[in-house]
């Protein structure tokens, strides 16, 4: 049913397990649970969550009247990044609340349930884990991971790594969601089964028969004034490193594509996409699906891209599981949402963090390639980590390794 502007859709959430996909105050919010899909481990978990998406959309007795892509219902998913590793999960919210090209919508599946409504509580007393042992850890672990990659074997792996935070009162995700959207209104704002964050980089959109991609991979910092911060952009530009990481992940996505698409477009050169702490190569990727495909079939294609696993893929993830014991849990897998005509917006899961009661999980990763230096990306993570530190608040103890 289409409704009138309803604001700030972030703080129409009425309570702290709310759903959220949100890029300059447009997209969606939800409520309430009228299904949940765990998604079983395995290779072939997309086509599985596809089929039963469709099933239950298809027993549903659907009135849309807006004719929008996210009218009618939605199910919002989180996939883990390792496709063996549990955790990965669809949720129909019993209440939408949507905005996108200048109108706005609610959706109600069945009866939803009364949603009281809870104040928002940013989180207090908040302190962090002793990152010294950790950060040396996983300088280690970069070097490992250099010497693979004097091989031969591999031409670019990505290795991430986590801090914990723990708060006094449980974390209201809303909170984070607010501070998130407010100081990055370009990445895409989402809450998704206690994973919170807000991710720069769009796996992909469909919207009926076109397909779009950013792809983002080559990291420096913001500078402190205009002309640092131009230097910065032309230097990053210019890097060998960076444009070699850069590369091979536009590569597989444009291969991934190629054979799903035609009219497929990439741009001819990387751009450099400012954020509030960071600067990244970016290149925009879009076509036209050769035939119908749900966003899930094309996410099957496209993940893990090297922009979060490496390449080849499959030696990547071997080394990534060697190198990286605990897992990533959902950090680098899909997360956003989709609807019954198989449209939807999938982003990667970064600078995000899994949120459960008082206590947060923040993840943070870079692509090592030959030329890399673990000194050098450690001190990327930490940038990586200022968006989620933002949100929760206190400054973590990071040490000096």
């Amino acid at each position: 049913m289409e409704v009138p502007d309803p604001g700030d859709l972030i703080s129409r959430i009425p309570h702290s397990s709310g759903l959220a996909w949100v890029r300059r105050g447009e997209g969606l919010v939800g409520w309430g649970e009228a299904a949940r899909l765990p998604v079983p481990p395995g290779a072939d978990r997309f086509v599985w969550a596809r089929e039963r998406v469709a099933d239950l959309f298809g027993r549903m007795d659907v009135e849309d009247h807006v004719g929008e892509p996210g009218s009618g219902p939605v199910a919002f998913c989180t996939f883990t990044f390792d496709p063996h590793a549990a955790g990965s999960v669809l949720i129909v919210p019993s209440t939408i609340l949507a905005r996108r090209n200048g109108r706005a919508w609610t959706t109600t599946v069945g009866v939803p349930p009364p949603s009281p409504v809870t104040p928002v509580r940013p989180p207090s007393g908040v302190t962090y884990e002793d990152d010294y042992a950790g950060a040396v850890d996983w300088m280690r672990c970069v070097e490992k991971a250099l010497s693979v990659l004097g091989s031969g074997r591999l031409g670019k792996v990505v290795l991430a790594r986590s801090i914990g935070a723990f708060a006094a009162e449980p974390i209201d995700a809303r909170a984070l969601l607010l501070r998130l959207a407010g100081r990055f209104p370009g990445c895409y704002a989402f809450a998704v089964d206690g994973l919170v964050g807000a991710t720069p980089e769009l796996l992909l959109r469909r919207t009926h028969d076109r397909v779009e991609s950013l792809v983002l991979a080559g990291t420096t910092r913001r500078g402190r004034d205009e002309e640092e911060d131009v230097g910065l952009a032309a230097a990053l530009s210019s890097s060998a490193k960076d444009r070699s990481e850069h590369a091979y992940a536009v590569d597989s996505v444009r291969a991934a594509l190629q054979d799903l698409c035609i009219g497929l477009r990439a741009d001819p050169e990387p751009h450099v996409l400012p954020l509030a702490n960071v600067q990244h190569l970016a290149t925009s990727i879009a076509g036209r699906l050769r035939a119908h495909h749900s966003i899930l079939d094309v996410t099957a294609a496209l993940h893990p891209t090297p922009a979060v696993c490496g390449s080849p893929a499959e030696t990547a993830m071997d080394l990534i599981r060697e190198l990286e014991p605990t897992g990533r849990a959902r950090y680098a897998g899909p997360v956003g949402w989709l609807d019954g005509a198989g449209n939807g917006e999938l982003g990667i899961a970064l600078r995000c963090a899994e949120v459960s009661g008082h206590q947060a999980r923040l993840y943070a990763g870079c692509g090592i390639v030959a030329g890399s230096d673990p000194a050098a990306e450690l001190a990327e993570t930490r940038l990586k980590f200022e968006a989620m530190q933002h949100a929760i608040g206190a400054d973590p103890p990071l040490g000096t390794p």
